[in-house]
């Protein structure tokens, strides 16, 4: 019988044990993964239980973690990393960017690295300036290295199987901490009543969520991960409120780039802000609005991103840090000039 899944967490770990009952090469590194713990945020429950001989609790060393993984995904193994904070992958970088991300080049094609780090990211649970950053943006752009963000309109753990058991290189995959308690949406009830879906046919698919039986929308919103929850509660404070409607690219795929969806609706809207919980200088959506610009320089563009500071603990700072459903009405009405 066929688990009922109902949030992001419990597709995340319906898709890692699946991918562990497919595939004998798959294997589990991380600290505090084993059961009854089930790691800091119970991605890996039962996974201990089900695969004891897989599953591999490790020291406090990031960097001792990536190499061994490194050398078990290059003799044939699928290891999958847990990274308990996001902010301790600063600690593997090397491993990463100068070993993982360049062996298959470096040894004339002759290796692959099937490698997943899965790492939770993000703040807005009071956890201080070292256990709630938005670190991916550091990551984008290296050559071989392929970044995944999971959502709550694309099946998470489907992607996650992908990453597994089909990946020939390395992939880091960033899931925030506040998309593991989120309902899988269902789009067309509750609080997705609204909005209508399409999604494209890529390995790691892209989403693209309009208002029903709307003709013409006015704005496009490009963003990943949990930053889609405050675009539609964005989205649909601005078609109550101002008749504004927004067009909504939502991607699985942060690196390598595709933006075919969101050069698609900018075609019609040629207006696009960008959302994404990491510093704004130099980020993700500095470089699509980049991209884009460059393939249609006639657009209006707008960046919602956290404030170039260290996240706060406190509710207060963190509000005024991050993004919010707020600063993205803001940033569209003054794009239109309605403020």
């Amino acid at each position: 019988m066929t688990k009922t899944v109902t949030t992001v967490l419990e597709s995340l770990n319906e898709g890692l044990r699946t991918a562990m009952r497919k595939d004998p090469n798959v294997i589990l590194l991380g600290e505090d993964i084993l059961d009854p713990y089930g790691g800091a945020f119970k991605v890996t429950k039962g996974c201990s239980t089900e695969f004891p001989e897989r599953v591999f609790t490790t020291p406090i060393s990031e960097a001792a973690m990536l190499g061994i993984a490194n050398g078990l995904a290059m003799s044939g193994k699928r290891p999958v990393v847990e990274i308990m904070f996001g902010d301790f992958i600063t600690l593997a970088m090397d491993q990463i960017l100068n070993h993982a991300s360049k062996f298959h080049w470096m040894y004339n094609e002759s290796v692959d690295v099937p490698l997943v780090v899965r790492t939770p990211m993000g703040g807005r649970r009071g956890y201080g300036p070292t256990h709630s950053q938005s670190l991916e943006k550091h990551f984008l752009g290296i050559p071989g290295l392929t970044v995944i963000a999971p959502n709550s309109v694309i099946d998470a753990g489907d992607l996650l199987g992908t990453a597994i058991l089909e990946s020939t290189g390395p992939i880091l995959f960033v899931e925030h901490k506040l998309l593991y308690t989120s309902s899988i949406a269902k789009i067309g009830q509750g609080d997705w009543v609204d909005f209508s879906l399409e999604v494209d046919g890529a390995k790691y698919p892209t989403a693209t969520l309009g208002f029903s039986g709307v003709t013409k929308h006015h704005c496009t919103i490009a963003t990943y991960g949990y930053n889609l929850e405050l675009a539609k509660k964005a989205a649909v404070e601005l078609a109550y409120n101002d008749e504004i409607f927004c067009e909504i690219i939502v991607l699985s795929q942060l690196s390598p780039f595709d933006l075919a969806a969101i050069e698609a609706s900018l075609k019609k809207t040629k207006k696009l802000v960008t959302i994404e919980e990491a510093g704004l200088t130099l980020g993700w959506g500095s470089e699509v609005i980049a991209q884009a610009c460059e393939g249609q320089p006639d657009l209006l563009v707008k960046r919602v991103a956290a404030i170039d500071l260290p996240i706060g603990n406190s509710k207060a700072l963190e509000d005024v840090i991050l993004p919010s459903e707020q600063k993205i009405v803001q940033s569209i009405r003054e794009m239109l000039k309605l403020n």
